[in-house]
């Protein structure tokens, strides 16, 4: 999915400026490719398919033993440590054939489970509201508004001003319109249509006082 242009970036920005004007909350938008690596889910798959193959040798004795029977040429002598070689050796090359298939980024995260990429997006949210947006204004007042795409996953984190005016479920239409849009490759159309929602509901519970200044960026943060 292609990140935004500068149009698109400036529109973004546009938005996010006319969201302020009736409120003093500070909105952020981070915009990342994904929120995490994920190399342990491709690691534990490796170790998952190589534990399969003695149990595997357990359930069909026969195919490990075809498979001596035919290194030996067909002289049927069979002995442990062949079988244990030949068990050892299948573990270790399924092992790798997985680890560096899954090397490939968007194929782990296609085989990782939407519970873990929804607590990684999560924690990733979270981390870089506390980095640049928690505390960074007078009265506690910023919002972010963060989009993972590759897991295409999205979360809202309010400051402790907001957070205690408004409830989470408030933030149910902004969320969805940003996927909505997101899910059509319109990444930008998602983040204004998340924005507007976002100012409105803003304006409602934490109007502009009139001495409200800017204190955190409107340009979209990309990652």
């Amino acid at each position: 999915m292609r990140k935004p242009t500068i149009e698109e970036r400036t529109a973004i920005a546009a938005a996010v400026h006319a969201a302020e004007a009736g409120t003093s909350g500070e909105i952020v938008t981070i915009v990342a490719d994904h929120s995490d690596n994920y190399h342990d889910v491709g690691l534990q798959y490796a170790v998952l398919v190589a534990l399969l193959v003695p149990l595997i040798f357990a359930a069909l004795p026969d195919f490990p033993l075809a498979i001596v029977e035919r290194l030996s040429g067909g002289w049927g002598s069979f002995e442990m440590r062949e079988l244990m070689l030949i068990t050892f050796a299948a573990m270790t090359a399924l092992f790798l054939i997985v680890r560096y298939g899954l090397a490939y980024m968007p194929l782990r995260l296609r085989l990782t489970p939407k519970a873990t990429r929804r607590r990684r997006v999560r924690r990733r949210a979270i981390e870089l509201f506390k980095v640049g947006t928690e505390a960074r204004t007078a009265g506690r007042t910023g919002i972010l508004i963060y989009l993972s795409l590759g897991e295409h996953m999205a979360e809202i984190i309010a400051d402790e001003a907001i957070h205690t005016r408004v409830p989470d479920s408030e933030w149910g239409d902004a969320m969805a319109a940003l996927i909505k849009e997101v899910r059509q490759g319109k990444i930008a159309a998602g983040m204004i249509a998340a924005v507007g929602h976002v100012g409105h509901i803003l304006s409602q519970h934490l109007p502009r006082a009139d001495d409200d200044s800017n204190e955190l960026p409107d340009r979209l943060i990309e990652l």
